[in-house]
């Protein structure tokens, strides 16, 4: 297990949703206030990537069919998407943004 740079913390934006790439998994940084998250880049509903979706209270929702997940959690808060989001764990330090690879 180790970190990886998914770039400047500069470019993270409040409840903007910030595309990376973790060894080839598309996942998305999003900043909820004072902390960062770190979630897959695919709704659990139809597979397809979460690019151009909006973030509400820490929730990002599905721009196609309106799924609501969790930021935190990964949780499906609302239909049709049931199954969760993977997350991961990620930090900010010196300036960059940092997730957690897992094992």
């Amino acid at each position: 297990m180790g970190w990886v740079d998914a770039g400047s913390a500069e470019t993270l934006a409040e409840q903007v949703p910030l595309g990376a790439d973790l060894d080839g998994q598309p996942v998305l940084v999003v900043r909820c206030g004072e902390a960062v998250y770190a979630i897959d880049d695919v709704c659990t509903h139809d597979g397809q990537r979460l690019e151009g979706a909006a973030v509400e209270s820490c929730q990002i929702i599905c721009p196609r069919h309106g799924a609501r997940f969790c930021l935190r959690t990964g949780e499906a808060l609302t239909p049709p998407a049931y199954e969760p989001l993977r997350t991961y764990a990620v930090r900010i330090e010196a300036g960059r943004i940092l997730i957690e690879q897992p094992d």
